[in-house]
């Protein structure tokens, strides 16, 4: 009989496991998350028999405010940037290190920083299953090449571990000549697995447009990165994220000509 109530149990929390969960965001008016952010990369390249390494490395804590949620679930989020520490090193300049929330001067191009800390940088509606209703640009700022903090595509109704949902994306690059070429590359999200509440969701990316230019390809190396998310499927909202790069592209300026690019990203919730 115990033996028979053990095997019961057993067959119980198997099934829970096996049950479809529902990826939703639940963002609350009026909440700040902040996460912590640190990107790293480098970059290699060789040209008539030379080369050269420029390696950057910048930590920041970004925040993203929660300014309204509506009765269909849809979140407007505000993201700013409170700090940010960035270094960078070069084979034949060495090392520069700024602090923005230092005296010393910003290196050339980051002018605009330190006086953007702590101010929305960016707005965006977000449906509750990841779609960006509108974005708006509230100061001058790239979005980043692995997508926006905080919200991801997540699938349409409950979803078992193994289950896959590819979102198409659309990259503009320049080619060269100054042209500049739209490529076609598709994001696939893969459920691995649901532990404790926390879905781990695999992530990779496929160039789907011919690329035959050494040239055009060295473009996309920032562009094309896997990684893995991990989503707190009560709280509905992601806990971490990683992703990586590293690709090397050859005859990109000439035959003896090569560029590697190494690069990750990880993004972890402040508690």
């Amino acid at each position: 009989m115990i033996r028979a109530a053990v095997a019961m149990l057993c067959m119980a929390g198997a099934t829970a496991v096996d049950d479809a969960v529902e990826l939703r965001y639940r963002f609350r008016p009026g909440e700040s998350l902040p996460m912590r952010v640190a990107h790293r990369a480098l970059t290699e390249t060789t040209m008539h028999g030379t080369t050269q390494t420029v390696e950057t490395m910048t930590d920041s804590t970004k925040t993203w405010k929660v300014v309204a949620v509506d009765e269909a679930g849809r979140a407007t989020i505000e993201q700013s940037v409170d700090d940010v520490v960035m270094t960078s090193r070069t084979s034949d300049r060495g090392e520069i290190r700024w602090n923005a929330a230092g005296d010393a001067e910003p290196p050339p191009g980051y002018e605009g920083i330190r006086a953007s800390l702590g101010k929305p940088i960016v707005r965006l509606v977000v449906a509750a299953d990841g779609r960006v209703i509108d974005r708006r640009e509230l100061l001058p700022c790239p979005p980043p090449a692995t997508g926006d903090l905080v919200v991801v595509p997540l699938p349409d109704g409950p979803v078992r571990v193994g289950h896959e949902w590819t979102v198409p994306q659309e990259v503009v690059v320049e080619a060269p000549g100054g042209l500049r070429k739209a490529v076609r590359a598709r994001i696939r999200y893969r459920l691995d697995a649901v532990t404790d509440g926390i879905a781990a969701i695999a992530v990779d990316t496929t160039v789907l447009t011919p690329v035959d230019e050494p040239a055009l390809e060295a473009r996309l190396l920032e562009r094309i990165w896997n990684g893995t998310i991990r989503f707190d499927v009560a709280a509905g909202r992601i806990v971490d994220r990683a992703t990586a790069i590293d690709r090397r592209v050859v005859g990109f300026g000439g035959p003896q000509s090569s560029v590697r690019y190494k690069a990750s990203l990880e993004e972890r919730a402040v508690r």
